[in-house]
């Protein structure tokens, strides 16, 4: 059910996230004790400050408002996605070619769950990496999590 939410609530927004110069990167919906979660996360080229992430909360909020989707009480959270961005969008695979990114899969994958390496391309159903001196085809419908890795 909550990736149903989250696909609603995300072409609800993304209009007006996309309105103001930013892309809409993942919508979370879920909940945390006894608390529900919007969380939406913003970016643009050379990254997001505080007033984009309050403008966008003013705006969504207000629409969300309007439009009630979410039967229950939330809290509504705006950021920047992060240095481990999320990869969901097929531009997304293409925009981070020849990044470092890590993939966890729902079950394990020649052996494991969890693969770090540089980032291919998408071929057909597959997320291609660069893994271990070798190349890796792993398929999306395993790939939970992937995101950008940050190596220190």
């Amino acid at each position: 059910m909550n990736e149903a939410m989250e696909q609603r609530i995300g072409l609800l927004v993304e209009p007006l996230i996309v309105e103001k110069g930013l892309e809409l990167v993942a919508v979370e919906y879920l909940k945390e004790g006894a608390h529900w979660y919007l969380r939406l996360y913003v970016d643009k080229d050379g990254g997001v400050d505080l007033d984009d992430c309050s403008e966008v909360s003013h705006l969504v909020s207000e629409m969300l408002d309007a439009k009630n989707p979410i039967p229950q009480a939330y809290m509504l959270e705006v950021s920047s996605p992060g240095l481990e961005r999320p990869l969901k969008k097929e531009e997304d695979f293409v925009r981070f070619k020849g990044s470092l990114i890590t993939i966890h899969t729902t079950a394990l994958f020649q052996g494991y769950k969890e693969f770090t390496g540089i980032l291919v391309g998408i071929i057909g159903d597959d997320i291609v990496l660069e893994y271990e001196d070798k190349s890796i085809s792993i398929p999306r419908s395993i790939a939970k999590n992937v995101h950008l890795a940050v190596e220190f």
